[in-house]
């Protein structure tokens, strides 16, 4: 191929690319000002056609101005609601061992039952235990008739102080074997330490049981306590006494009230999640111990603008949006905070009302006029000498 004929390609190729620039890159033109050359836009050609006139006309939204389709800002609330699943447990729930081995020869109370504290739930056999504390009463009796004998002796000097010291001595010794043989018998009795409802008592009449032994289970399920997580960035909005709203994943749609009764001191490293711990009033007795809950929480939360996804435009130096001031394109830099299906939060310098070109972004340019399709051009938003550019392009 001759070189002038590679050179001419050459150069169709570069005013493609330069007109594919100018077209797409919304900096064009204000490059082409600074270095002394005027865009298409701005000097059209006198050689163009009518038909070319009418076109770029019509696109341009008529009088210069470029058409686009807006929608307005609107405002949205983030951080403000938390759900969590938590688990919960009665208030106070213990697991009873008998204090001393032994067999098992009675049960007292059943599965199920409402028990007090100090109530007498099984009973080990207890002979031997019986017989000794018999054998000290006994003694016990015998000691104080010995120091009554010695102190009406004192008195006639028949015996001395001494003597009257050690039958005191006696005494007291005998009441300690008292209270341990007392103790010993005690402990042959299973007793509830709290009040509750008792569980399944996995022992039967007839059972060896020692120390290790699990005789039963009691829970004091007046009050529910819900474990459950937070995500870390809701560690300061969580405070002791805020209101919970708590559904039972068995009963949907039934919901409790409750408030959080503690918030641990530390971010759990792992799952960068907080544990908090809240109650809930079983009046009713209708909760469990171990039953799972859906935990709602409100909070203020922070307000951000909120744009169309579609009004979200990129640069070298990150995300900007349009927006129309006085009937003008402006650029406006945004920071986005967070993305749903048919909203984009952002952190720009722009109030809930504002119109953001969504569609036509593509020939707008900073300043420039903005026609807004359909004929609401947005009076409130627009110069005076622009105000019925929508009434002159529809006449």
């Amino acid at each position: 191929m001759a070189i002038w004929k590679q050179m001419l390609m050459a150069l169709v190729v570069l005013a493609i690319a330069a007109g594919i620039w100018m077209t797409v890159f919304p900096g064009a033109d204000a490059m082409l000002s600074a270095i002394g050359i005027e865009s298409a836009e701005e000097t059209p050609d006198k050689s163009a056609t009518s038909s070319d006139t009418a076109k770029s006309a019509w696109q341009s939204g008529g009088r210069g101005a470029t058409a686009v389709i807006v929608r307005p800002v609107t405002e949205a609330t983030i951080n403000n609601r938390l759900s969590a699943i938590g688990d919960g447990r009665a208030v106070r729930s213990v697991t009873i061992n008998p204090s001393v081995t032994g067999r098992l020869i009675e049960v007292v109370r059943s599965s199920g039952e409402q028990v007090k504290a100090g109530d007498i739930i099984a009973k080990l056999d207890s002979e031997a235990e019986r017989i000794a504390f018999d054998r000290a009463t006994l003694s016990v009796k015998n000691a104080e008739a010995t120091l009554i004998r010695a102190e009406q002796l004192r008195r006639s000097n028949t015996v001395s102080s001494v003597q009257v010291t050690d039958a005191t001595l006696a005494l007291e010794n005998a009441r300690l074997q008292m209270r341990d043989a007392d103790l010993a018998l005690e402990r042959r009795s299973i007793v509830a330490p709290i009040e509750g409802v008792l569980g399944i008592l996995p022992v039967e009449v007839g059972d060896y049981v020692t120390s290790d032994t699990e005789i039963a289970t009691i829970d004091n399920r007046s009050h529910i306590l819900v474990d459950f997580r937070v995500p870390e960035r809701f560690v300061n909005a969580i405070k002791k006494g805020a209101i919970i709203r708590a559904e039972a994943i068995s009963s949907p749609g039934r919901y409790y009230e409750g408030t959080v009764t503690a918030v641990d001191n530390r971010i759990e490293r792992d799952s960068r999640t907080l544990l908090v711990q809240a109650d809930l009033t079983n009046d009713d007795d209708e909760l469990r111990g171990g039953m799972s809950f859906a935990v709602t929480m409100r909070f203020p939360g922070d307000s951000y603008p909120a744009v169309d996804p579609l009004a979200i435009q990129w640069a070298s130096e990150g995300a900007y949006i349009w927006g129309v001031v006085k009937g003008k394109a402006e650029r406006f830099p945004v920071r986005i905070i967070q993305r749903n299906i048919d909203l984009v939060l952002v952190d720009a310098p722009i109030e809930s009302g504002m119109l953001v070109v969504t569609e036509g972004v593509q020939g707008v340019r900073q300043g420039a006029a903005i026609a807004i399709a359909g004929g609401d051009s947005g009076d409130e938003n627009k110069p005076e000498s622009d105000q019925d550019i929508g009434r002159s392009s529809g006449s």
